[in-house]
């Protein structure tokens, strides 16, 4: 199949996070048929593809992703999520950019590269990931990545397709990601009738100067490869229901991003100071999702550039910004990790999209890639 082709069919399956639902399926037989050794790993509710060509020289790993997020509303959408439609010389579905599409125009790439380079001067792993963008406790691919180390076999390239560009395909690479801790918070107050305020402490009330103290606060000032910790609430959940009955408990969602100038124990810590500022018991339960990392070395980052200078005619900034990525697993084994992929503008939106040039730009680039790759390699 092109890259089209077999984008559309991964984005007709409906791969929610944990489930891959199909998208393995077809992808196999695609790698098969190019001489790629296939396995299949089951994690814990998910699963994750591994797929080897070669046995000598560094390894070269492209880390993707078949899940996607929910659709969100399907009747807000312009074309049918899961449909995989082509409006206006765009393709439109969900995991069109986020990343699908990346894992098809990898995929067409690699035809391209092997048809002419059968025996390449490097080792090409593809992995695939089905739970990238659930929750850890249904598995992640950080117990494959342990489960190769203690066989030696440690990744020397990593190429993550996640959405890094920003206005034109290669204009952005990502050589590290920040932390992500989040939390839950129940503050604990005493419930009452409203008419009695000496006799009720309210969590809504008491929270207010909390949420003023989180937003003003700087937490850390960043450096010169990352933005400094932001902190932003996802959800507050509180009262009874009626209007003269003061609540007892409220919950609230947050999370920081954080830069390596701060720790997620120094968060937890100061997080904890502004809360003990308040006349409310509190309970919190936290989720260390990411801690930052960052790619020094600059083998693999001077031949991306290299491709990128040669189809696009300039090399890409680099930014750290954005959300977490699977890289972060990658990265403690010594790898060098870097993500290369679609514009990210519509991902996790409504009418996510990718248009034909700019899958064909992307092939384009991955191709020149594992040209540049080979040409380093020899």
């Amino acid at each position: 199949m092109s890259a089209l082709n077999l984008a559309q069919s991964l984005i007709r399956i409906k791969s929610i996070s944990p489930n891959d639902a199909g998208c393995f399926e077809v992808i196999e037989p695609e790698l098969v048929s190019l001489g790629f050794k296939v396995e299949k790993i089951k994690e814990l509710n998910s699963e994750t593809l591994l797929a080897k060509f070669g046995n000598k020289g560094k390894i070269f790993c492209y880390l993707g992703h078949t899940d996607v997020v929910p659709s969100g509303p399907i009747e807000e959408w312009s074309s049918h999520p899961f449909e995989a439609n082509v409006v206006n010389d765009e393709l439109i579905g969900r995991g069109a950019a986020d990343m699908k599409a990346s894992v098809a125009a990898f995929i067409e790439a690699l035809k391209n590269f092997l048809a002419t380079c059968p025996e390449p001067n490097f080792q090409i792993w593809m992995m695939l990931a089905s739970n990238e963008e659930g929750e850890p406790q249904d598995g992640k691919i950080n117990t494959l990545i342990e489960s190769l180390a203690a066989n030696n076999e440690i990744i020397d390239y990593c190429l993550v397709g996640e959405a890094s560009s920003t206005s034109t395909v290669g204009d952005v690479l990502r050589v590290g990601r920040r932390g992500s801790l989040s939390g839950n918070l129940k503050l604990i107050g005493k419930q009452g009738h409203v008419a009695y305020p000496t006799k009720v402490l309210s969590p809504i009330l008491e929270v207010g100067p909390i949420i003023s103290d989180l937003q003003t606060i700087s937490w850390d000032q960043g450096n010169e490869y990352f933005d400094p910790t932001s902190f932003q609430i996802s959800n507050i959940d509180s009262g009874t229901g009626a209007t003269n009955v003061v609540p007892g408990h409220l919950n609230m969602l947050f999370n920081f991003r954080f830069s390596p100038e701060s720790s997620h124990e120094s968060l937890k810590e100061r997080f904890i100071q502004i809360l003990e500022k308040s006349k409310c018991e509190f309970e919190i339960e936290w989720t260390l999702n990411a801690v930052p990392y960052l790619t020094k070395k600059t083998n693999l980052l001077n031949i991306i550039q290299s491709a990128l200078k040669k189809i696009n005619n300039k090399e890409a900034v680099i930014d750290n910004g954005g959300g977490t990525s699977d890289g972060r697993w990658v990265s403690p084994s010594g790898a060098e990790v870097i993500e290369l992929g679609p514009i990210n503008k519509t991902i996790h939106q409504i009418d996510e999209k990718i248009s034909l040039s700019d899958l064909k730009l992307l092939t384009r680039i991955y191709n020149q890639i594992l040209v540049e790759t080979n040409s380093d390699s020899s």
